[in-house]
C-alpha cells in the first residue's frame, strides 16, 4: 500500500464496503466516492484494487478485519462477486465478522431463488439481507446505473440515499426504487436481462436480413442503425 492510501485511513470511517473488484465492484467504488462516499474495498485478488489505490474517498483493504474495523456501524456489505457459489462463499467468509443489524446487499446477477435461501439463512444471525439489480455495464456502474432493490423496506430505506445517490438520473429523478420484499430485486434482474438478450437478438437478426438479404454494405447498415438509435428508439448510450 502507497503512503498516500495508509495515512488516509481510519477505524469507523467508510460509510460501505465493496467485495470484488471487479469490473462492476471497482467502477461502484469509483461512482459512491466521486458522490461523497467514502468506500473501503477488499478482493482476494489484491491486484484488481491496484488502480483504486490513492483514489480519493477510496481506502482497498489488505484484510478482512481491516475492512470490517474501518466500516461504520451497521456495517453495510455490498458484494460484487460473480452470481453461484462464490456469493455463498463470500457470504460465508465476512459471516463471523458481522453482527446484528448490519446490512448485506448482493449486487450481482443472482439467482431469486438463492437470494431467498440467503436471507433466510442470514436472517437468523439477525443480518439484513437486500438482493439487488445492477443495470448499465461498465458505463453504467461509474457513471449512473438503473439500480433494482429487493427486501425489507426498512432496510432498503437505510440504503436509499447511497442508491439515489449513484444512480442514473432522468429528467431529475433517480432510476431506483423500492420494488418488494424477498427476492423481487432480483426477479426482476432476471426479466429484465431476458428483455435485452431479446432485443440483441432482434437486432441480430435485423443486420442478418439487411446484410445478406438487402444487400446493404456496412456503411448502408450504419446510417440505418444511426437513424433508429434515436427517440424513441435512443439506447441507454
Amino acid at each position: 500500500m502507497n503512503s498516500s492510501q495508509l495515512h488516509g485511513y481510519q477505524k469507523g470511517k467508510y460509510e460501505i464496503g465493496i467485495v470484488g473488484l471487479g469490473v462492476m465492484g471497482s467502477n461502484l467504488s469509483l461512482n459512491m466516492a466521486e458522490h461523497g462516499l467514502y468506500v473501503i474495498c477488499i478482493d482476494k485478488d489484491l491486484s484488481k484494487g491496484m488502480k483504486l489505490i490513492g483514489r480519493e474517498k477510496i481506502y482497498v483493504s489488505k484484510s478482512l478485519t481491516e475492512f470490517f474495523e474501518g466500516l461504520k456501524t451497521p456495517h453495510i456489505v455490498m458484494l460484487m462477486v460473480p452470481s453461484g457459489p462464490n456469493i455463498d462463499k463470500a457470504i460465508e467468509d465476512i459471516l463471523p465478522l458481522l453482527q446484528a443489524g448490519d446490512i448485506i446487499i448482493d449486487g450481482g446477477n443472482s439467482h431469486f431463488k438463492d437470494t431467498n435461501r440467503r436471507q433466510e439463512k442470514v436472517a437468523k444471525k439477525s443480518i439484513k439481507f437486500l438482493g439487488v439489480g445492477i443495470s448499465g455495464g461498465e458505463y453504467g456502474a461509474h457513471f449512473g446505473p438503473s439500480i433494482m432493490p429487493g427486501g425489507e423496506e426498512e432496510t432498503y430505506e437505510s440504503v436509499r440515499p447511497i442508491f439515489e445517490s449513484i444512480a442514473a438520473q432522468i429528467n431529475g429523478r433517480p432510476c431506483v426504487g423500492y420494488l418488494g420484499k424477498g427476492s423481487v430485486g432480483h426477479y426482476v434482474k432476471m426479466v429484465h436481462n431476458g428483455i435485452e438478450y431479446a432485443l440483441m437478438q432482434i437486432l441480430a437478426e435485423t443486420y442478418d436480413i439487411m446484410k445478406r438479404g438487402l444487400k446493404l454494405n456496412n456503411n448502408e447498415l450504419h446510417d440505418v442503425y444511426a437513424r433508429w438509435n434515436k427517440k424513441p428508439l435512443l439506447s441507454y448510450f
